[in-house]
């Protein structure tokens, strides 16, 4: 395609019409020549706003780039209910890839039941491979939005599904060749597989309605940077313990074989909680068949200590995601 702006034809055929989902909040959506969205709330409502782009991998894109924004409205207490994209396409692009990249936006939208009300959509050379970024939009009734500044001195600490899912999905793509090498074709299927964990929209509503604390998606940085975001935004120390906190096998052996940290792995579909009755919180997620486990608690002092057997070490600040590393081939 040509550098600029998606033709008018293209953005109807390709983008515009693998969009189906409406929602009664949004007055004025995605249409041509529209540079902005509208949208109406109830007045005990609040309006929450989230954005993130996706960089750090081609495959599912369009579903990873829905899921991720929605996973940080759903860690804030919010329904999502809309999204705005900007689109950004390497020169090479094809209209092909762009409608295959919105119809995965338009099936992971239709299966959360949001809109996307608008965006921008642009083949440019400031970029090599598709990037999107989105804005999402969600509503929570007033006073009840969650933080990730909420844990206080003696809350139990949990997380939901097992750490790294994310990162451990995309490197089973991205390096399934060099994987190949040393697993099996089923080894690897049940780990590209894990992108199926990725939402935690199940878990954030039990949470909420539970009345949970404090909650954070494990992203980049993985456990340890969602610890210690978690502990510096609510003002506490941590005590974790390493041999509680949840791993798949598969995640063990893919980072084994890059030779990275899976407590330092882009972890989407985790998510960090903090409750005053974890024991309880951890009973809802079980009747609702999400994996989850307690790991440790928020302390009264500075120190966020990492506990595995008798070596007792301290949580550093996050660094640069392990996922990068592994692309790298570092």
């Amino acid at each position: 395609m040509k550098t600029g702006k998606v033709p008018e034809n293209v953005l109807k055929r390709a983008v515009l019409k693998q969009l189906r989902t409406k929602r009664p909040e949004v007055i004025l959506g995605a249409g041509i020549g529209e540079d902005c969205a509208a949208l109406k709330l109830a007045p005990d409502e609040t309006l929450v706003m989230s954005t993130d782009p996706i960089t750090g991998t081609i495959n599912d894109i369009g579903t990873l780039a829905i899921q991720i924004t929605l996973n940080d409205l759903a860690s804030s207490g919010a329904e999502p209910f809309g999204v705005m994209l900007t689109v950004l396409l390497p020169k090479r692009a094809r209209e092909s890839q762009l409608k295959q990249i919105m119809e995965q936006v338009g099936t992971a939208c239709a299966g959360a039941n949001i809109q996307v009300m608008g965006g921008h959509t642009e083949v440019t050379a400031a970029v090599n491979q598709p990037l999107i970024s989105v804005c999402g939009v969600g509503k929570a009734k007033d006073n009840a939005v969650v933080t990730t500044g909420g844990a206080k001195p003696g809350m139990d600490l949990l997380v939901t599904k097992w750490i790294g899912i994310e990162g451990t999905s995309i490197l089973a793509k991205d390096k399934q060749t060099e994987l190949s090498t040393r697993f099996s074709s089923s080894f690897l299927a049940t780990a590209q597989n894990f992108d199926t964990y990725i939402s935690v929209l199940p878990e954030a509503k039990i949470a909420v309605k539970f009345g949970v604390a404090a909650m954070h998606d494990v992203t980049e940085g993985g456990i340890f940077g969602a610890l210690w975001e978690m502990a510096e935004a609510s003002g506490t120390g941590l005590e974790i313990d390493l041999k509680k906190i949840p791993i798949r096998q598969e995640t063990v052996e893919i980072c084994e074989f890059f030779d990275i940290n899976p407590y330092k792995l882009i972890s989407s579909g985790c998510m960090l909680m903090a409750s005053s009755d974890g024991t309880g919180l951890l009973r809802e997620l079980t009747k609702a068949k999400i994996p989850a486990a307690i790991i440790g608690k928020a302390t009264d002092d500075n120190d966020r200590v990492l506990l595995n057997g008798e070596e007792r070490r301290f949580l550093e600040p996050p660094d640069i995601d392990e996922l990068y590393q592994a692309e790298k081939g570092v």
